[in-house]
């Protein structure tokens, strides 16, 4: 495409699983649209789509997170037929063993009143008391606990990737255009309300004039927002996924979140988990940081499930998160003060479970200037300018 210039109605720049939603679902929506998704790494060889735990809950704070994770999970299980190709079915692998939170006894009255808000938007989190979870989980340490919530049949994982995959490959099936390139900036007209992006400029020198453009670059967003002037508060933050054994197996393992901070859960044979880091810096290189898995966090393991004192650890991989620093939320739809951006971004560590959703919130503001299948206006953009912050306690990693 050097040098050259490509007319779409929207063009959006990222190719991973908040971009391919939303290619998906404007595709779908209106199939006479002409879609461009800008991309530079088309082999996802650094994606935070391909290197995702992909897991799904409901055991948000906020109703508009429990809402988004509802919407996805029931599209996770409808993805067969949706983004079935030539009579080919993605396979998924959605299991749905739950979430189980743990809280120790200061920590119980806030697990209490998290689970009264999710019961009260349709999300089934049973709690168990130490007596009931050790008898649904009998490897499990319940000392220092008073409460668990558990998520069964509505919270487990799945295959994020090949969601990744499936997803842009069905949008490109209905229409959309991938294009390899990176936006080197973006042209922009108009002066107040009326500013507008009339093209993206890519690096080898050609352009991709639109109608609208969707910003969805995930852990690269800040960088790319930067080229229209725009400072945005979302972070690339790396996450370590430490891939463990265990000579015992754990019956029913559902993904447990420890008091402390870590997580685990099955995969396969094995488990997975991982914890935030300290520090937790900006770009670091996305390699696996071995040294975070030290006596401390493994010391951890072994006290919550006493059969982790023997576990090995067989390899690792890691991966971004796109953290929004402001409150740790999604940043939606339209920017203000330019008329025909919208955001995608900012997902910090919610991104796969939630792109479904966001997806079509996305595209609906593109093609009907607002929200219509859910309300997302809480995550809004316009937030920032507004001073306005979501606050979500359940925020892993």
């Amino acid at each position: 495409m050097s040098g050259t210039d490509l007319a779409v109605d929207v063009a959006i720049v990222g190719a991973g699983i908040a971009g391919a939603s939303v290619a998906y679902w404007l595709t779908r929506l209106d199939p006479t649209l002409s879609v461009a998704i800008v991309e530079r790494d088309t082999g996802f060889a650094q994606a935070s789509s391909q290197r995702s735990a992909s897991s799904i809950r409901q055991q948000f704070s906020s109703p508009v997170n429990i809402r988004m994770s509802q919407f996805g999970l029931a599209f996770l299980r409808e993805a067969p037929d949706r983004l079935e190709v030539d009579g080919d079915r993605p396979e998924l692998g959605l299991q749905t063993p739950g979430y189980l939170y743990l809280a120790t006894p200061p920590q119980a009255d806030a697990l209490r009143a998290q689970n009264a808000v999710q019961r009260a938007h349709g999300a089934p989190i049973e709690l168990l008391d130490p007596a009931g979870l050790s008898a649904r989980f009998p490897w499990l340490a319940t000392g220092d606990l008073a409460l668990g919530a558990l998520g069964a049949g509505a919270e487990g994982w799945f295959d994020g990737p090949a969601l990744h995959t499936a997803m842009l490959r069905r949008a490109r099936a209905q229409g959309a255009r991938l294009v390899r390139g990176e936006v080197a900036g973006f042209e922009l007209s108009g002066a107040g309300e009326a500013r507008r992006v009339g093209a993206l400029r890519l690096a080898d020198g050609s352009r991709v004039r639109c109608g609208h453009a969707v910003l969805a670059a995930g852990a690269w967003s800040r960088p790319v927002a930067a080229l229209a002037g725009i400072a945005l508060p979302v972070h690339a933050r790396r996450r370590t996924v430490f891939v463990v054994s265990c000579p015992e197996p754990l019956p029913d393992c559902p993904l447990v979140i420890d008091p402390t901070g870590f997580w685990f859960r099955p995969e396969g044979r094995a488990f997975i988990g991982g914890t935030t880091p300290d520090p937790d810096e900006d770009d670091l290189p996305l390699e696996p940081n071995l040294g975070e898995f030290d006596e401390a966090l493994w010391t951890a393991f072994a006290h919550r499930v006493p059969a982790f004192e023997a576990l090995r650890i067989e390899r690792a991989w890691a991966g971004y998160y796109e953290m929004n620093l402001w409150d740790h939320n999604a940043l939606l739809g339209p920017w203000p003060g330019l008329a025909n951006l919208h955001a995608a971004t900012g997902f910090s560590g919610h991104g796969m479970q939630q792109a479904p959703a966001a997806g079509r919130g996305v595209a609906e503001c593109v093609l009907h200037g607002g929200w219509r299948t859910l309300d997302l206006s809480d995550l809004s953009v316009a937030r920032l300018a507004e001073g306005r912050r979501v606050m979500e306690a359940n925020v892993i990693g």
